[in-house]
């Protein structure tokens, strides 16, 4: 995988585990919340209505129930407001008002409903005419009890209150209220007594149950009801007592808990904060690595080409991979083995150029010398050799100049529409004297027609010239050199083979190679100065054409040169 993309790779996981992490810890603390919420809101309602309702029916009255919900808001930390269920709602009790704030508007919710009448119980199997009598008098008690109990709440005593064995609340008068704690008397309030024509009314307003628990009415019903007992009655003795002690007990109240201004339950900070931390961890090992990935490469680089700037050429960095950092690393290896090679080439360069002159040279020294010293008479046959080492040198001199030219995209080129063909058979005629001396057979082949090319005649004959000379040095007496031109679509292809004794195999891929020698033995009555090939490879290539070479020991060489043909050909002249 590409640098690239693991950086993005890394990015993105970095993004999404960012965004995942922040998402599920949000989503948790929001349900958290809103469950813990929710159930603070289920327990604080229950406990209002429940502590309500328990007041209501302790003291029969509300006379006195702000203090116990001024208590119940500071405990829930809820606005409570409570109002009457008839009429325009008066307001009982107001939490806001009780601490003193300006009231506030409540909230959307509906009210809830605070009910402090009992439940009258009656148990299994009672007889009817029992079931009458004991609602009757369960009437008679808790109206008269709840009446007691108004009047001590109001006289600033505590109200003891129980339940009979039907659920009904009795009353008793406790110790007095901030009175150090000392039992309290009744005072002025009386336990109120039920008159007979009070039990008659609870009791024929019970009877009229019958008249649902028997169809046929009259004896036939009163005995079915004695006969099927009051369990199918019991809900309507319930009904009966609760519209019989409606007046008496304190009347229902609505409730409504909150405010719509109440400020907003906030997120937690804690897992928030150790979330965020954690992210930032991760994205701070993330850069970590990725740095790490990305700066103990460029390091290698920054130490292996400070060491290649002091000389060290032999240098490399350690790759691994196939990212851009490894591919950056491969380039640079390959840059200083180009610089390695270029120096061996120009260390090798100066020893052959040295080598290459050192020799004749040395002669032309010896012999100078000894016509100085008189030691040699100054001969025609000597001054000749002398003036043949000179002009060797001079040759061997400009190669190198043409060559460093050419290399340097420095030599001059004088292009214009050249037939190939004829300067084939111009480079035969040029060559064959030299051929014919050591035996060999020059033959040029070329089409009928012209084969123009856009190029510089002169340097392109001192290519193929430079060819035809080394084909002539490596052929052995009896042999043949050949050049051939051949129109391939829109190239021209010019061969130059030989019937010589070959180049090895494992010599071909230095042959363009300054001072190259296939026989680095060879004397130079044979052997020329070792530039010609790469001269020749140059000006090819500044031509924007290839060359190549094919060989066989014992069979001969081909060098192809191919270079390409303008679009139009100029017309004879």
């Amino acid at each position: 995988m590409s640098f690239r993309l693991r950086a993005l790779a890394l990015v993105m996981l970095l993004v999404v585990a960012a965004t995942a992490a922040t998402a599920w810890l949000t989503l948790r603390q929001a349900s958290r919340q809103a469950n813990e919420t929710a159930a603070a809101d289920r327990a604080d309602i229950n406990r209002v209505t429940g502590e309500l309702r328990q007041y209501g029916l302790r003291h029969g009255t509300w006379d006195g129930v702000a203090p116990a919900v001024r208590e119940l808001a500071t405990a829930t930390g809820q606005r409570i407001r409570i109002t009457t269920t008839t009429g325009s709602g008066a307001v009982v009790a107001d939490s806001d008002v009780l601490m003193g704030r300006e009231p506030r508007r409540t909230g959307p919710g509906a009210p809830l409903l605070v009910d402090p009448r009992p439940e009258l119980r009656l148990p299994a199997g009672l007889a009817p005419v029992a079931a009458f009598k004991t609602t009757a008098l369960e009437i008679a008690r808790y109206r008269s009890g709840t009446a007691y109990a108004a009047c001590l709440t109001r006289a600033g005593t505590e109200v003891t209150v129980g339940r009979d064995e039907h659920g009904v609340p009795t009353y008793a008068a406790g110790r007095r209220t901030g009175g150090g704690g000392t039992p309290a008397s009744d005072g002025p309030c009386r336990r109120a007594k039920t008159s007979s024509a009070q039990y008659t009314r609870y009791d024929e307003a019970a009877r009229t149950c019958l008249s649902g628990a028997g169809a046929g009415g009259g004896a036939d019903a009163g005995a079915g009801a004695d006969a099927g007992g009051g369990a199918g009655i019991t809900p309507c003795l319930q009904r009966v007592f609760a519209e019989q002690v409606r007046d008496a007990a304190p009347p229902p109240l609505q409730v409504r808990l909150g405010a719509l201004d109440d400020p907003p339950s906030t997120l937690a900070a804690a897992p928030a904060v150790t979330v965020a931390v954690a992210v930032a961890a991760a994205a701070i090992l993330g850069a970590l690595l990725l740095s790490r990935t990305v700066l103990r490469p460029v390091s290698a680089l920054t130490a292996a080409s400070r060491g290649l700037g002091e000389g060290d050429l032999a240098r490399r960095v350690p790759v691994t991979g196939r990212d851009e950092i490894a591919e950056l690393g491969r380039s640079f290896n390959r840059m200083a083995e180009s610089l390695q090679a270029s120096e061996e080439r120009q260390r090798r360069l100066v020893g052959d150029v040295a080598h290459e002159l050192r020799t004749p040279l040395a002669n032309l020294r010896g012999y100078l010398e000894a016509l100085r010293d008189g030691v040699v008479e100054p001969d025609p046959e000597l001054l000749d050799s002398l003036h043949e080492e000179v002009l060797l040198q001079q040759r061997i001199v400009d190669d190198l100049q043409d060559l460093a030219l050419a290399e340097a995209g420095a030599l001059t080129y004088h292009r214009d529409h050249t037939d190939l063909g004829e300067l084939l058979e111009t480079c035969r005629t040029a060559h064959r004297a030299q051929a014919e001396r050591a035996g060999v057979t020059l033959t040029a082949t070329v089409p009928a027609g012209p084969v123009y090319a856009h190029a510089d005649a002169d340097r392109l004959r001192q290519a193929v010239g430079n060819l035809v000379s080394n084909a002539v040095r490596a052929t052995a007496p009896g042999g043949g050199v050949r050049l051939t031109l051949e129109r391939r679509a829109a190239e021209a292809v010019v061969r130059v083979s030989d019937t010589g004794h070959g180049i090895p195999a494992e010599q071909l891929p230095h042959v363009f190679e300054r001072f190259w020698r296939a026989d680095a033995a060879r004397g130079r009555a044979t052997g020329g100065s070792g530039l010609g090939l790469s001269i020749t490879r140059q000006i090819v290539k500044d031509h924007q054409g290839t060359i190549g070479v094919e060989s066989e020991v014992g069979v001969g060489t081909t060098f192809t040169m191919v270079l390409p043909l303008p679009s139009t050909e100029a017309p004879a002249d």
